[in-house]
């Protein structure tokens, strides 16, 4: 199930890591990476319930690129608790071109895996992954 674009196949744990993450609840974000073969996306971290959209940040490597999903929970205008799960595609501008051209070439065949996210981000540096980038896309 390679991308003919880019080679690069998803393993059984990311898809399953999110459907914890998606049905059950379980963690609040994962961040995936391609591993160092440049043939496969797999999980890197898994972060726990307790952890904060900070927490979430702060496991994204400031010279690296990443993929992640975070469970974003909020409170609406009219007080209702809701959730969205974002895809973040995290593209450092300090990351090697070579490593943001692999990521931004197999985006969307590993996005689609992940059936169920509901806001999609790009984000370059760590403003436009702020707590407050979050909340605007989320409502």
């Amino acid at each position: 199930m390679a991308n003919s674009a880019s080679g690069i196949a998803v393993s059984d744990e990311c898809k399953l890591k999110f459907l914890e993450l998606k049905a059950k609840r379980d963690h609040r974000y994962i961040v995936f990476k391609i591993d160092d073969s440049g043939h496969q996306v797999v999980v890197e971290k898994v972060g726990r319930n307790d952890e904060t959209h900070e927490d979430f940040a702060n496991n994204l490597p400031p010279n690296e690129c990443r993929y992640a999903v975070f469970d974003y929970d909020f409170t609406t205008n009219e007080n209702v608790q809701k959730s969205k799960i974002f895809f973040v595609a995290w593209a450092p501008e300090t990351a090697r071109v070579r490593s943001k051209m692999l990521y931004a070439s197999s985006k969307d065949r590993f996005r689609r895996e992940l059936d169920g996210v509901q806001v999609e981000l790009q984000a370059t540096d760590a403003s436009e992954m702020s707590l407050d980038t979050f909340i605007g896309r989320a409502r």
